[in-house]
């Protein structure tokens, strides 16, 4: 007997029914109510359905990026009853293809933009797939002789009007909402599988949290491949808001679209918020309509939540912490004029774990680590995730029952701080951030902020090289042009720091690498210096 759980169309569809004419989604110039875009989602759904038998993952890959088929994309596979499967245009199309036939998938939704990998993306796929294409008209035939094993669906076989009423689907419990994989280009894709009732947990939990209503403006910075957009998309349709997606050119500094689009809601990656600074954009009471102004994804540096809250007096800022693996977002930090002193190396706690989730911070035994010492935090709860797709070791390596408890935890591979009381959770970095020089132990996080201070910099990155198998030959660093030189600043970390942490060499970058989610490019960084930089 199937044990449904409510999923994750539920409430866009319950908005489609009460407010079928307010907008739902801005993007590429066009405005679409909830009742347009119900309409291209349900003819999205009705392709996928036709199409297709109910044998295999009920999974489709959405190949799409801020476009209306892309979410569109996105609402007609789960109408349908399937998982999404975000994939990224930017991408190499190789990559693609290798997400395609680990996830499974046997329908593909593709937008106008990323027609042109399709001959790429299709290469040696084993079983029949079928293509969908709602912005192609006249071209199906080109694409049914080169590939016959498909089956091509353009624009006109679409039913474009819609005359029945939202259907309230449901799911079996462990049903996949959304097959997310891993960014990079290299190395095997790693794909996390969540499910409806992780992710409607966290939903049903931050509207209320955030108080969203109908009148609501989100930003969407981020791509599909990433997480955080879910946090957008399913919070703003969940009561009936609208998502304001920036073109592409205005995400490194989006000030005058946070204006012009009148948001209530920011959330993205502190990266963006840099780089805004960095520009001259967070000046005081430069975005009077922001309510909530969210942080995701990266260490979120005390003097830039200080600096956002000025330029945003009316909204309340968050630092939010999660791993994909325990959907969106599972700990929160509410900075406010008590903040300062919980910081620690002008790094932002990342608080308390939110409504039903659990925090251990265990040693490497899994045991829980005394009051104020460190070590691995590790979440249970309804929004830890099914685990890696058709990857039982990896999941049992990740997913652990740790021992005297019950529950399944994450180990989610970050160091904090276990309170002493009552305090903040602390992000004391990545346990593969924390490295040995000479067969000391080197903390990279402490560096950077140290790194920040001496030479005035927003920014600045401190990495382990040259690399070698258990420790490394040292430390280099990047950091953007400030006032002072980069020789005067190693001479004031030499009185501040053991001289195997002290950086060989500081290099100064003027246009940072970022990779698909907005956050900075530590391999890329890596690959510079490989390169002889």
């Amino acid at each position: 007997m199937r044990d449904d759980v409510r999923t994750l169309a539920a409430g866009f569809l319950r908005s489609a029914e009460y407010y079928p004419q307010r907008v739902a989604l801005e993007v590429g110039g066009a405005k679409l109510t909830y009742q347009a875009l119900y309409d291209a989602a349900k003819s999205l759904s009705k392709a996928i359905l036709r199409n297709l038998s109910n044998d295999g993952p009920q999974l489709t890959a959405v190949l799409a990026s801020r476009s209306v088929t892309a979410y569109a994309g996105v609402l007609g596979s789960l109408l349908a009853g399937h998982g999404y499967v975000p994939l990224n245009p930017s991408f190499p199309p190789e990559r693609t293809n290798a997400m395609l036939r680990r996830s499974e998938c046997r329908s593909l939704i593709v937008d106008a933009a990323a027609q042109s990998q399709l001959d790429q993306v299709l290469v040696n796929l084993t079983e029949p797939m079928v293509v969908i294409l709602p912005e192609c008209t006249g071209e199906i035939g080109e694409y049914t002789a080169r590939w016959p094993k498909h089956r091509f669906v353009d624009a006109g076989e679409l039913e474009h009007n819609s005359t029945d009423a939202p259907q309230q689907p449901s799911a079996a419990a462990n049903a996949v909402a959304y097959l997310l994989f891993t960014s990079g280009s290299t190395g095997v894709p790693k794909g996390v599988a969540v499910a409806h009732r992780n992710v409607v947990h966290f939903v049903q939990a931050a509207v209320e949290r955030y108080k969203i209503d109908e009148f609501d403006r989100f930003s969407q910075t981020f791509d599909l491949t990433f997480d955080l957009s879910a946090f957008d998309m399913f919070l703003a349709w969940e009561r009936g808001a609208c998502v304001c997606c920036p073109p592409r050119k205005a995400l490194l500094n989006p000030a005058q679209f946070i204006r012009d689009s009148r948001l209530t809601i920011w959330f993205s990656v502190p990266s963006v918020a840099l780089m805004m600074r960095q520009l001259g954009a967070l000046k005081p009471a430069a975005f009077p309509t922001l309510r909530w102004s969210l942080f995701c994804g990266e260490a979120l540096p005390a003097d830039l939540a200080a600096a956002w809250a000025e330029a945003a007096p009316q909204s309340i800022v968050e630092n939010l912490y999660g791993p994909t693996e325990v959907t969106i977002a599972c700990t929160a930090y509410r900075w406010g004029g008590l903040s300062a002193p919980e910081c620690e190396h002008n790094i932002v706690p990342i608080g308390y774990p939110l409504a039903g989730m659990k925090t251990l911070i265990a040693d490497n035994n899994l045991r829980e680590v005394p009051p104020g010492q460190e070590g691995e935090l590790l979440m249970a709860g309804p929004q830890v995730s099914l685990g890696y797709w058709r990857d039982a070791e990896k999941t049992a390596d990740r997913f652990v029952v740790p021992p005297d408890t019950e529950l399944t935890y994450y180990r989610t591979g970050d160091r904090v701080c276990r309170p002493t009381s009552d305090g903040p959770l602390l992000f004391r970095g990545r346990l593969d951030h924390q490295i040995k020089v000479q067969g000391y132990r080197v903390e990279l996080q402490e560096i950077e902020a140290l790194l920040k201070q001496e030479a005035g910099v927003d920014l600045a990155i401190a990495v382990a090289w040259p690399l070698r198998s258990s420790s490394a030959g040292g430390i280099e660093a990047f950091m953007t042009a400030g006032p002072v030189h980069v020789d005067a600043v190693r001479e004031r970390l030499k009185a501040r720091l053991p001289s195997y942490a002290v950086p060989r060499k500081i290099h100064v970058i003027d246009c940072w690498p970022l990779n698909s989610n907005g956050k900075i490019d530590r391999g890329q960084l890596l690959k510079l210096l490989e390169a002889g930089l």
